[in-house]
Parts: structure tokens; C-alpha cells; sequence
């Protein structure tokens, strides 16, 4: 049978309103894929049913997410992360420094440090330049927070994972498409912080302290160049080495260069500890994506695209948008659109690459919505109120557009994949 499209929404609406609230995103997203069933006329069995077929697509992707908490780990734990956060802001020099904060949340993000924990990172650095050089919270803020969006367009994270898994495609290929849109987006990002820079409040007494004795960078760089060099060799030479292997084998051999291995155990449990809810997100995405998939929702989002003039490929970004509004997670919002609307942008013509590509890069668009917990971690990590957060993002979103448009001119406009 095919659940009403009306009813899939109102499903997936009642668990945009449960995140909202602050209720548990996993809880909240079962509870709207059981209404959205329920609701568009399936009977309960039927709507497990659709469920769990959703949840067991999501299986590879998950298994892949809980091998890159190795690397996580390492990054954040060993000290790796801040050695290259900091080494970023000394190149750049303190004149540049909304650039250097830009491109260091870009640089961590890429090599697989989660967004959150990225800004959270560079932002022990943050408010000390800010301090000293007196510039304004939103001015830092949005650097990191831009930066964090274009790395994560070209990470082997959680939303290019399931992209690849989605539309069967190399990571490393989903992870090179986000080039040109990370490119104009961290472009963007220096651009209006630097108008931002005197605006809004300033820099008091948050400094934190100096964090404990950080590893040289050459060491702290080890783990990601591992993990990527090895993805690489699949288009390089051939030689297919899948992210369930690439991921942990960088986290190894960047704890041996490191000279941490007795701490091994220690980053393997806390990386872990750091992608298990991401792992359980994917998961009830899925299952949630499954009602959605067995509703007439493709043909009514598709109707509505058509209707108001735009050509078929808009909807990837579109849809990716919309998802990363509504639940405030890239990864939310990339697993839905590829999930549901894959098959229909495979149909219209539209290559597995480009699709890929317009659908993440819609999702980074709006994701800092106020429903999302990277809204609220964000603003704490520079002592912000929720007043000022608010007006910080209408240029967040700013930044997002410009990488949306990017990306639909190249993969969408002017005929995909190049």
C-alpha cells in the first residue's frame, strides 16, 4: 500500500514540533514515523513494517559512522585537533584571525572532527583573539560556524557516508563534488565576518585556559592523512579500501605517531561514545525515511517543483533544505533526501554525483535552525544569548545559500557532474 503523503508530513511535522520542545530527537522522530503510518492509512504492522525497512537500509552507513568515532577519537582526545587549530591561527597571524578561525573549523571538520566539536575546539582560541583584538562574538562565531560548513561538505563524515551509500558512489567522490561549494563558502564566510566584526557583544571574561601540552602538527596530522590517503587509492590506483577499514587504520597509526598508544583504549571508547548518537540518528532517520519512501510524497514534492516553473533538479537542494531546517542536522536531512528522493533524481536524468552533491549543500543551508542542538552548542561555546544568537542567523544562512547556489549551478544549470 502507499501511505498519504498528507499523512507521511503531518508524521514528520509532529516530530519536528517533539525536537522543538527539546524532546529526544531519536524518540521523537520514532514517534512521528508510527504517526505519519498510522496517520496515512497503513495499519500498525504495515507501518513497522515500512519502519524497519527503512532502518536496515541504513545499516552500512551506520556500521561506517561507528568506525569513523576511531578517528574521532584520536583527533579530539590525543590533543591532534587543537595542535591544528592553533597551528592554522599562527600561519594566518592575528590580522587575518576571522580567516585563520574560518579555515581552522574547516580544516577539522574535513578531516572528520564533528562540526560541534570543531567550533568548539577553535573556540578556546576564538575567544582569546577576540579578546585581544577586540572583535565581536558574532564575527568569530560565524567564522567558525561558517568554515564548519564547508568542511563538512568534503569530510568523510557521517552526511557524506550516507550520500555515498545512498547513491552507491565512492566517498571520496561525494567528499570531492563539496569542493567548489566549500570553496565559495568559506570565501562568503570571511567576507561577512569581517562586516561583522564591531557588531554585537564583545569578549568579557570568558577566556578559558591554555589546554595541557599539544602535539607537534606534523604528528596531530598524521591520523587524517592516513584515513584520506587511503580512500584515495581507490579512483588513484585502483585499490578499493572501504571507510570501515580507512577510518580506524588512520586512528592507529596517528596514535603510534603520536606516541599515545597506551591511550588507544581510552580514544577508541570516547570516539565511540561521540558518534553512538549519530549512529542511533541514522538508524531512526532511516525508519522514518522508509514511511516517507512508501508515501506519495516524491510525486507531490515533484508536482510542486514542477508547478512553480523550477526545473527537475532543483529538488535536491531543495529537499535537502527543507530536511535541514526541519531537524537541524545535516545528517537528518541527508539520509531523508537521498533515501526518498534518490531514485526519483536518478529517473529525471539527474547523475548519482550531482545529486549527491545539490542535496548536501541544500542540507548545510538552514541545519543551524534553533530546533538542532548545534544552534544552542554553538552559541554556548562563545558565551552568547539566545537573543543574539537569533539575529547571528540570517548570515549563517547567507553563507548556506551561497554554497547551495554553487552547487546547483555546477551539478544542476550547467550539466552536472565536471
Amino acid at each position: 500500500m502507499t501511505i498519504t503523503a498528507a499523512g507521511a508530513g503531518i508524521g514528520f511535522l509532529l516530530a519536528v514540533i517533539l525536537i522543538l520542545i527539546r524532546f529526544s530527537p531519536v524518540y521523537s522522530l520514532l514517534i512521528g514515523a508510527v504517526a505519519g503510518g498510522l496517520i496515512g492509512g497503513a495499519d500498525l504492522m504495515t507501518t513497522i513494517s515500512f519502519m524497519m525497512e527503512g532502518a536496515e537500509g541504513m545499516v552500512p552507513a551506520v556500521l561506517r559512522v561507528i568506525a569513523s568515532g576511531a578517528l574521532a577519537g584520536v583527533m579530539i582526545e590525543s590533543g591532534a585537533a587543537s595542535s591544528i587549530a592553533r597551528f592554522v591561527v599562527r600561519v594566518f597571524g592575528e590580522k587575518r584571525a576571522l580567516a585563520a578561525l574560518a579555515v581552522a573549523a574547516m580544516i577539522l571538520t574535513a578531516v572528520g572532527v564533528f562540526i560541534v566539536v570543531a567550533i568548539i575546539t577553535v573556540s578556546t582560541i576564538a575567544v582569546v583573539i577576540a579578546k585581544n583584538a577586540g572583535l565581536s562574538k558574532p564575527a568569530i562565531l560565524l567564522a567558525m560556524v561558517g568554515g564548519g560548513k564547508a568542511g563538512n561538505l568534503i569530510s568523510p563524515n557521517p552526511n557524506t557516508i550516507a550520500l555515498a551509500d545512498a547513491f552507491d558512489l565512492p566517498l571520496t567522490t561525494v567528499m570531492a563534488v563539496g569542493i567548489p561549494s566549500a570553496v565559495t563558502g568559506i570565501l562568503v564566510t570571511c567576507w561577512i565576518a569581517e562586516k561583522l566584526k564591531h557588531k554585537g557583544s564583545f569578549v568579557q571574561d570568558e577566556v578559558t585556559e591554555e589546554p595541557f601540552h599539544l602535539p607537534p602538527v606534523w604528528k596531530a596530522a598524521a591520523a587524517p592523512v592516513t584515513a584520506i590517503s587511503l580512500l584515495i587509492l581507490g579512483p588513484a590506483a585502483g585499490i578499493e579500501i572501504d571507510p570501515l577499514i580507512a577510518l580506524p587504520l588512520g586512528a592507529f597509526v596517528g596514535t603510534l605517531v603520536l606516541g599515545q598508544w597506551d591511550s588507544i583504549r581510552f580514544f577508541m571508547r570516547s570516539g565511540l561514545d561521540k558518534v553512538m548518537p549519530v549512529a542511533l540518528l541514522l538508524l531512526v532517520t532511516g525508519a522514518i525515511a522508509g514511511i516517507i519512501t512508501n508515501s506519495d510524497s516524491e510525486a507531490a514534492m515533484t508536482g510542486f517543483i514542477s508547478a512553480i516553473g523550477l526545473p527537475g533538479y532543483f529538488l535536491a537542494p531543495f529537499t535537502g533544505m527543507v530536511m535541514g531546517g526541519a531537524t537541524g542536522s545535516t545528517t537528518a536531512a541527508t539520509v531523508i533526501s537521498s533515501e526518498v528522493f534518490g531514485s526519483t533524481l536518478l529517473e529525471l536524468g539527474i547523475s548519482a554525483v550531482s545529486a549527491a552533491a545539490m542535496i548536501h549543500a541544500g542540507s548545510v543551508m538552514i541545519d543551524h535552525s534553533p530546533v538542532g542542538s548545534f544552534f544552542h552548542a554553538t552559541a554556548a561555546s562563545v558565551h552568547m544569548d539566545l537573543k543574539e544568537r537569533l539575529r547571528l542567523f540570517p548570515y549563517e544562512a547567507a553563507v548556506g545559500l551561497v554554497i547551495t547556489i554553487t552547487a546547483t549551478l555546477i551539478y544542476g544549470t550547467f550539466g552536472g557532474w565536471i
